[in-house]
């Protein structure tokens, strides 16, 4: 699905334009990016949580020559699914 699909689908489970839809669409991303950005966690009871984790430093290969790299240490966003979610999947 692409952004314009959810804004569309949004747009019609909401009854909502597809401008009101695209602005409550960016309003939440925006806020989940501040959120972890901060180090927050964002959890949404059913769906799943949102969070921030530290990958640490480590040693890798440049797969062309097989050199060895230096990979620094940086945070990443992670999503856990809730279980309706994982139910509704299944």
């Amino acid at each position: 699905m692409t952004k314009a699909e959810l804004i569309a689908s949004i747009g019609k489970e909401a009854k909502l334009s597809k401008a009101s839809a695209e602005k409550a669409l960016n309003a939440f991303t925006n806020t989940v990016t501040k959120a972890l950005k901060k180090g927050d966690k964002l959890a949404l009871t059913g769906f799943g949580t949102f969070s921030v984790a530290r990958r640490r430093a480590r040693t890798g290969r440049n797969p062309q020559t097989g050199k060895e790299i230096k990979i620094p240490s940086t945070r990443v966003a992670k999503f856990k699914a809730g279980n309706l979610l994982k139910i509704a999947v299944k």
